[in-house]
């Protein structure tokens, strides 16, 4: 999979199981047929971590629960 960024062009392997998901994923937060500039990188990876923390929460809300 290959991503411009900045004017340069990234290209990275992942795993057969993994791929189509971290295309779509990427589909959804850069232009992959285009240039992305920085700042679009630092708030796709903003949002991502905000997913997490999210997940997280909700995690330690289920054990919470799980617990009682």
């Amino acid at each position: 999979m290959g991503l411009n960024i900045g004017g340069r062009r990234f290209d990275v392997d992942v795993e057969d199981s993994f791929a189509p998901f971290l295309e779509q994923q990427m589909k959804n937060d850069f232009n992959v047929e285009g240039n992305n500039e920085l700042k679009i990188l630092l708030q796709a990876y903003i949002r991502k971590n905000h997913d997490l923390f999210l997940q997280e929460q909700k995690i330690e809300e289920i054990n919470k629960k799980l617990d009682l």
